[in-house]
């Protein structure tokens, strides 16, 4: 198939404990239930941009010599995903213990596993980035795999980048931010990239930086800024069952309707990043309200269901 969309990832099994509330440190609290499921935020962006952008999707990334690896790789196949640029590393597939609270909010630890055995693609894989639209990118990989990736994108593509987990990008900030048309993060992550103490700064210090910057605001919706302008999208009410993986739906649907635009990022505006932030505000509303992260994703007829029922 023709891809759209590639992503450059992290790929996880989920192993995520259903509990009252996060455990305070030391203590012990017992679950109401245990699943193992799909995850890791490149994974998760894949699912969102294919199952609800409907984009074309290829996923680049790596997994354990192990059963799980092996899973995870048919899971992503059986949704349409082409998987020929997920190699098999000798290393444990990449793991994430879950806790999410009786109001759906989680913590989350990651154990890298093969996620983390590369510093560079391979050229096979980047051979099917180079063939992408956009690129999407986050850092639960090492930077330099991000860089790598970037680097490898053909003339006129996307590269989108949601810099989450933020803490891995100081050392890299300036040069991955040159390659970067799109910078999606959350107000924490907004902060600690640009390393200010308010919103508001970390706005003007990050916006001059890209072509044009997605900070998502939970249930305040998210911002978009691009040059001089900025517009706000609202996000929509609904009852969270599970947050794991909202963001990421958001970011996938975003890609994909970037891809779907046939627009240059060279052309992007912020009517654009609105309305491929709307798509994505909705995909990742309809997310928190079922468990799992790859398994809460909805399909495009769902969200457009949603779209013309609910309002932000």
């Amino acid at each position: 198939m023709v891809v759209s969309v590639v992503v450059v990832g992290s790929i996880n099994q989920d192993v995520v404990a259903r509990v009252d509330r996060i455990p305070a440190p030391g203590e012990t609290l017992l679950a109401s239930s245990l699943m193992r499921t799909g995850g890791g935020k490149g994974a998760n962006q894949a699912v969102g941009a294919r199952r609800a952008g409907g984009a074309a999707v290829a996923f680049v990334g790596a997994v354990g010599a192990d059963a799980e690896g092996e899973t995870l790789r048919a899971a992503l196949a059986a949704d349409g995903i082409d998987v020929s640029g997920l190699v098999r590393v000798e290393d444990v597939t990449g793991t994430a213990l879950i806790s999410v609270d009786a109001h759906g909010e989680n913590a989350i630890v990651v154990a890298a596993g093969a996620n983390a055995a590369r510093e560079t693609l391979t050229d096979a894989q980047r051979a099917v980035v180079a063939g992408a639209t956009v690129v999407l990118t986050q850092l639960e990989i090492p930077v330099a795999l991000v860089q790598d990736a970037a680097a490898s994108r053909a003339a006129g593509a996307w590269h989108v980048l949601n810099a989450a987990p933020s803490a891995p990008f100081a050392s890299a900030r300036d040069s991955l931010l040159a390659a970067t048309d799109v910078l999606v993060v959350n107000e924490h992550e907004a902060l600690e990239v640009a390393g200010a103490d308010d919103l508001d700064a970390a706005i003007a210090a990050l916006a001059p930086t890209v072509r044009a910057l997605v900070v998502t605001l939970g249930r305040r919706g998210c911002l978009v800024v691009c040059g001089d302008e900025r517009a706000e999208v609202p996000a929509h009410v609904v009852t969270a069952v599970d947050t794991t993986g909202a963001g990421d739906t958001f970011c996938g649907v975003l890609a994909a309707t970037l891809a779907a635009s046939g627009r240059r990022p060279d052309t992007v505006d912020v009517a654009l990043l609105v309305d491929a932030a709307r798509a994505g505000a909705a995909a990742s509303a309809l997310a928190v309200t079922r468990p799992g992260a790859q398994d809460a994703v909805p399909t495009t007829g769902e969200v457009a269901a949603f779209l013309k029922e609910s309002q932000p």
